[in-house]
């Protein structure tokens, strides 16, 4: 075949267009880069408030995605006074108009998605019909019971062995990715598949975690006759992943959306290791998630809290133990979705937010529950780390260093004043506006919602 031949050819595979300016040798490949996604990451440890606003931007999406995490992930979202809480589904599913879509990234705990749906349709209308909403990623991996006993043994053993455990949500996520990663996990497509082939290798796997773990238990030809019903629940909801986000990217225009779950900090590679997660949750993990090109995404959206929480253990650098953690914790209801678990609060950490910017190149903020810091008389803000009397111009990767930071501080003064029914930026309080304001010129970077309440109306859109 000719040079230009194999350009042609090229550029039929790629789903491209050849533009000619007469001459053969001139020809030029353009790319036809299709839709763009609009992803919405966490910034800090979690609980930022990314479901209210997904809720918000999937009320016109056409498709939302999940890309990574598992049901260790925690959104809640506020419709018509009902609140849902969504840990697998991605939550824009409530929305009747969009089609929902489980990405490969995903690890999927069958018993837990079906529970999931039936827990919120029993909320409201919102659930209503979403079986055929939903479409699910044929290579997603697959949790199973064992995965989530082991994850719980797992944490003791720490605890025994070295004084302190992760912090798991002790919801298998730890154990399937381990398994993705070494090759023996089983998944969606295999389950479909020739069942007397995943009944063998599902054996076997679960007899090297007892192998492993003598005390574990697990009724092998119970939990694979449940796996069977799941199975045949779940048939008609998958596709091939890859092909259906190709389609979707290079159809006619839609509005797609990327949920993220989990956050910037719970990173299995730029979080606060090894207090993580086990997926990236950072803007790489959507290409890899979803199956999909860097060039297809588009607008990436930071939520931040206007404070900064954190469940579980790890450092925690602008963390209040102190009656302000307390009041932040107990005016916000800083409660994990997920464990119950209450969270640790601090100040605002722009120093964090930054390094999460450097990763995520973020085009827009979403702050947060800016009405949780009504009552305070002045607000911390942490701007910079100091280690042994030195400024750095970085996040530490060791935990060690980043449990002896000292954070500097900009004091804000507060604005005394209920911004809960607040619905323009040009309406809340002076302190209020500089405090946005602040956070905008020290990142870099516009704040485009705040977030005052928990309903869906009470996010104030600035542009």
């Amino acid at each position: 075949m000719s040079a230009s031949g194999s350009e042609q050819a090229a550029g039929a595979q790629n789903g491209g267009a050849l533009t000619s300016s007469g001459n053969a040798d001139s020809r030029i490949f353009a790319p036809n880069i299709g839709n763009r996604v609009t992803v919405v990451l966490g910034a800090q440890w979690g609980d930022e408030g990314k479901g209210k606003v997904v809720d918000l931007l999937a009320q016109d999406a056409d498709i939302v995605c999940r890309c990574q995490g598992g049901n260790n992930a925690g959104h809640t979202v506020v419709v018509d006074s009902v609140e849902y809480d969504f840990h697998l589904l991605p939550s824009g599913i409530i929305n009747p108009k969009v089609t929902a879509f489980i990405g490969n990234g995903v690890v999927i705990h069958l018993p837990g998605l079906f529970d999931e749906a039936a827990k919120n349709e029993c909320k409201g209308k919102g659930l209503q019909g979403w079986e055929k909403r939903l479409i699910i990623s044929d290579r997603a991996h697959i949790v199973f019971d064992f995965h989530q006993a082991v994850d719980g043994v797992q944490e003791q053993q720490r605890q025994q062995q070295a004084g302190k455990n992760l912090g798991t949500t002790k919801k298998g996520i730890g154990p399937v990715y381990s398994a993705k990663a070494a090759r023996n996990g089983l998944r969606i497509c295999d389950l479909l598949s020739d069942y007397q082939d995943f009944s063998e290798r599902y054996k076997l796997l679960a007899q090297q975690y007892k192998s492993m773990y003598p005390t574990l238990e697990i009724d092998i030809d119970g939990e694979l006759e449940k796996l069977k019903t799941y199975g045949e629940r779940v048939k008609p909801m998958v596709r091939d992943g890859v092909y259906f986000m190709h389609e979707a990217l290079h159809g006619p225009p839609k509005k797609i959306l990327v949920e993220g779950a989990n956050a910037a900090l719970l990173d299995i590679d730029f979080g606060t290791y090894p207090f993580v997660t086990s997926s990236n949750c950072t803007v790489g993990g959507v290409c890899t998630g979803l199956g999909m090109p860097p060039q297809n995404v588009g607008e990436v959206y930071g939520v931040v809290k206007a404070y900064t929480t954190r469940v579980g253990i790890g450092a925690f650098p602008s963390e209040q133990s102190n009656e302000t953690g307390e009041l932040l914790q107990t005016r916000g209801r800083e409660v994990g979705v997920t464990t119950g678990r209450k969270r640790r609060c601090g100040w605002l950490d722009l120093v964090l937010i930054k390094y999460a910017h450097m990763i995520n190149g973020f085009t827009a903020i979403a702050l947060t529950k800016l009405d949780i810091l009504d009552v305070l008389d002045e607000i911390k803000v942490g701007v910079a780390y100091m280690v042994d009397g030195e400024i750095i111009p970085h996040f530490p990767a060791n935990q060690e260093v980043l449990q002896r930071v000292e954070v500097q501080y900009e004091t804000l003064p507060g604005w005394k004043m209920d911004t809960s029914a607040v619905r323009k930026f040009e309406d809340l309080p002076e302190n209020a506006q500089k405090y946005v304001h602040y956070v905008e010129q020290h990142l870099g970077v516009p704040v485009k919602w705040i977030g005052v309440g928990k309903a869906r109306e009470s996010m104030i859109q600035i542009f």
